[in-house]
């Protein structure tokens, strides 16, 4: 959500903002001050006529003992008056209130400054590359077709069970994702200072909302009949865990990781990469969520997870690059996002395998995280970050298409062997 005062204050700032995630969004800022005048309006028509019915009740009393009857059928009238214009006063009031958040909380987040302009990916900017792209004396394939000729990728008998966009693992790949997980855990968690949590993976629709996947983004999300959502990621239950409290003073950062299953309709995906496991409507990641105290801390901590997520990538010696998302193509939830994108020898060309994004207060508005700067301070809403680091299946995908070789073995990364029980090569 936002600071209605600000909006209120520097309408034309945010009219440019949203004007920058999409062209005419801005335009929402008209609609968000005629909802906000008509609460306050309310709010006061119902305040004065709460004022009129308490000062014109003392003198009814009066009225009647002096035996003025015309007096006191007059004050008796004021007063029901005035009880009718609290009751309408007070449903313009919820009325407008509704239409006001419904419209605030559909909003995404407005970019920092130093993001760049720009409407999708090719307004994106890339800041650094690590690792040189391996050259091969033979054909390469891709990871589909690899994991296929080992036995080991069945997406045929996931399609039987579970329809399109679904995959089944086995033998030494599923031990390889299994093993990535670990890997990627144990560096966060030993390494890089994060806790480990094994969070829901089912949640309410106030956790989503929270998070700003909810309202606006609801067809991409599974709900169950219970009325419980499965997570599109770990985000939505790591940021939670600080959802309507107050963090003491010293207690801040904090950084949460966890490794789940995630689930996503892929609405609005149609026909986008339709095989092998780069868009699945069920995938693990682990995810990386920070909570700092503001700005200044929150874009040191950005470079710091981006930074997390990238040495997983290192370690494994996949060629990567960093880009700097434009406004457009953010998230709805960030202020400024670092996409790393991996190198797919078979689409010869970089994809992204982690986004790690600065949301501000944006998301702690929405839940109601606050901390305080001091003891005894009022309190502040917390800033939030959140990160992959990284999707499991997007790096099984990598490791099988960088480390290829002419007979469609794949050479285990030695990062992982120690997971593997020491396997070096896995072969069908």
């Amino acid at each position: 959500m936002f600071d209605i005062r600000a909006i209120r204050e520097n309408p034309d700032a945010f009219r440019a903002a949203w004007n920058r995630k999409k062209p005419g969004l801005g335009d929402s800022v008209d609609e968000i001050l005629a909802h906000d005048t008509a609460v306050r309006t309310a709010v006061t028509d119902k305040q004065e006529a709460e004022k009129a019915r308490n000062e014109t009740s003392k003198l009814i009393g009066k009225a009647k003992a002096s035996g003025d009857e015309a007096e006191f059928e007059r004050l008796r009238k004021v007063v029901a008056d005035a009880k009718e214009t609290i009751e309408a006063a007070g449903e313009q009031e919820e009325a407008a209130r509704k239409l006001l958040d419904d419209l605030l909380y559909g909003l995404p987040n407005i970019p920092l400054d130093e993001v760049p302009e720009g409407q999708d990916e090719d307004g994106n900017i890339e800041q650094s590359r690590w690792g040189e792209p391996k050259t091969y004396d033979f054909e390469v394939k891709d990871h589909a077709d690899l994991g296929e000729a080992l036995g080991m990728m069945d997406f045929e008998t996931a399609a039987k069970m579970s329809g399109a966009r679904f995959v089944l693992l086995s033998g030494k790949l599923a031990r390889l994702e299994r093993a990535l997980a670990a890997f990627m855990l144990d560096v966060q968690t030993e390494e890089h200072g994060y806790t480990e949590c094994s969070p829901p993976v089912l949640v309410k629709d106030q956790a989503l909302v929270g998070t700003g996947q909810l309202p606006k983004f609801a067809e991409d999300l599974f709900k169950t009949t219970a009325d419980h959502y499965l997570i599109p990621t770990a985000e939505v239950p790591l940021t939670n865990i600080v959802r309507e409290t107050i963090i003491e003073p010293g207690y801040l950062p904090r950084r949460f990781t966890a490794h789940t299953p995630c689930f996503r309709s892929e609405a609005g995906s149609a026909g986008r990469d339709t095989k092998g496991m780069i868009r699945l409507h069920q995938f693990n990641k682990v995810e990386l969520v920070s909570v700092v105290a503001n700005q200044e801390e929150g874009l040191q901590e950005l470079e710091r997870m981006t930074g997390c997520a990238e040495e997983i990538l290192k370690r494994l010696d996949l060629p990567f690059r960093r880009m700097l998302l434009c406004a457009g193509d953010m998230g709805a939830g960030a202020r400024k996002t670092y996409d790393l994108e991996v190198w797919l020898p078979s689409q010869d060309t970089y994809r992204e395998i982690s986004s790690c994004s600065y949301c501000g207060d944006y998301q702690a508005r929405r839940m109601n995280a606050r901390y305080r700067p001091e003891a005894g301070a009022k309190p502040e809403f917390v800033h939030t970050l959140n990160g992959s680091g990284l999707a499991v299946g997007r790096t099984l995908v990598a490791i099988l298409e960088n480390y290829q070789n002419a007979d469609g073995s794949i050479t285990v990364p030695e990062a992982l062997r120690g997971y593997m029980n020491g396997l070096e090569v896995i072969s069908a």
